[in-house]
């Protein structure tokens, strides 16, 4: 099977497109042509990969993007078996109906709702907006296959669709036991998913010599604050670093944390990184999205972690230093944590149902094994591209 991807709006070193889902095409056999913005993020493709720069779409700049994909699908959809297309703007830069194959959109964001935090977007147009990407899911829904990234999607949809989650590869044994010195918060910042909580937080702890590490890109009306805070010393702020390091990164950290607000595009969401701080051997500590609260306080295996309240800076600080001060219950957070990830949350399974999804969608038969992968070494369609130099992993 040969699956086009696209996205103009994620990284193209995304967790969910890159490390999970293109690996597990190519660990099955398959090839693979990848659209996005390379250079703009100076990332050098996988070589195994056939890959096609396109701009990114970023804020109100959504238009150079789209014709660039335009032009890129239509360029590549005849020689694929499926389309895979992750972002909802993607459906305006789609060829006819004939001129595309199987095509799917997966779903791992409530559009709609986003728009409500989206601080690019006028305000008055964010509630008048809703409506609208609501009829786009409706057309999408009629047109092609969806693929849900959250069981609480399910609701926005008439039909039912395939659930396959954002979970992560979770080691046999974490790597090092939680220390004491360091927390981390690990994704995407905005104000929405705590950023000011995490600054103010830094700064509570500082004077007890706890450090609070900060991986992910931030949107432009959070970079300025994370600046100063890494100035002033409240934060250390890497930046993007890929999902792969940024996991290296987070191990042995005392505890992960998740300070999202309390909006309706998070509200049925399992946030990945508190997944990805289990796996990994971290006690969790996390505002009361309900998924999150389920995951940490609700199992039957016990506790992995703490709940604060949304906004409350001052109770996330105290609860990284009752852990830090109780290292009993701080192994037991990391070994129930881990123990839950790894029963329930390992990506492998997850990938087979992915690929078998899209080998059955586009009727071919399903393959497995690296071992049956074509010779040829996929090429890189841009050759423009300019290799990405060495990065040292420095705060920003």
């Amino acid at each position: 099977m040969h699956a086009l991807v696209a996205t103009v709006v994620h990284h193209p070193e995304d967790a969910r497109i890159l490390h999970r889902q293109i690996r597990a095409l190519l660990d099955a056999g398959h090839t693979v042509t990848y659209i996005a913005p390379f250079r703009e993020r100076n990332v050098t493709p996988w070589p195994e990969i056939t890959a096609v720069d396109v701009p990114r779409a970023s804020g109100k700049r959504r238009f150079k993007a789209l014709r660039a994909a335009r032009a890129a699908i239509a360029a590549h959809a005849p020689s694929a078996d499926v389309l895979l297309f992750h972002d909802p703007e993607l459906m305006l830069a789609l060829p006819p109906e004939g001129e595309r194959p199987v095509t799917v959109w997966d779903v791992h964001e409530d559009a709609a709702a986003a728009l409500l935090t989206k601080p690019w977007m006028p305000r008055p147009l964010r509630r008048p907006l809703g409506p609208v990407v609501r009829g786009f899911e409706t057309w999408a829904e009629r047109r092609m296959r969806l693929m849900l990234a959250e069981d609480g999607y399910r609701s926005r949809f008439a039909k039912a669709h395939p659930v396959v989650p954002n979970t992560t590869d979770v080691p046999e044994q974490p790597e090092r036991p939680p220390g004491a010195d360091r927390v981390v918060y690990l994704g995407q910042l905005s104000a929405a998913r705590g950023a000011a909580e995490l600054v103010e937080m830094g700064r509570r702890l500082r004077p007890h010599g706890v450090t609070v590490e900060v991986i992910g890109a931030a949107d432009p009306q959070t970079r300025p604050l994370l600046r100063d805070a890494q100035r002033e010393g409240a934060v250390r702020w890497y930046g993007f670093v890929p999902n792969d390091q940024a996991l290296r990164m987070v191990s042995g950290a005392m505890a992960g944390i998740s300070l999202l607000h309390d909006t309706p595009n998070y509200r049925h969401s399992m946030p990945t990184k508190v997944v990805e701080y289990m796996a990994h051997g971290l006690p969790v500590v996390t505002s009361p999205n309900p998924a999150a609260q389920a995951l940490v306080n609700g199992r039957p295996e016990g506790d992995c972690g703490v709940v604060v309240p949304f906004g409350d800076p001052e109770a996330a600080a105290e609860a990284v230093l009752r852990l830090r001060s109780d290292v009993e219950t701080r192994l037991r957070f990391a070994r129930t944590g881990h123990a839950i990830a790894r029963a329930h949350y390992h990506w492998p399974v997850q990938a087979q149902a992915f690929v078998g999804h899209l080998a059955q969608w586009a009727g071919v038969p399903r393959r497995v094994g690296a071992a049956e992968q074509a010779p040829e070494q996929a090429r890189v369609a841009h050759p423009s591209i300019e290799p990405m130099t060495a990065r040292t992993l420095t705060p920003t």
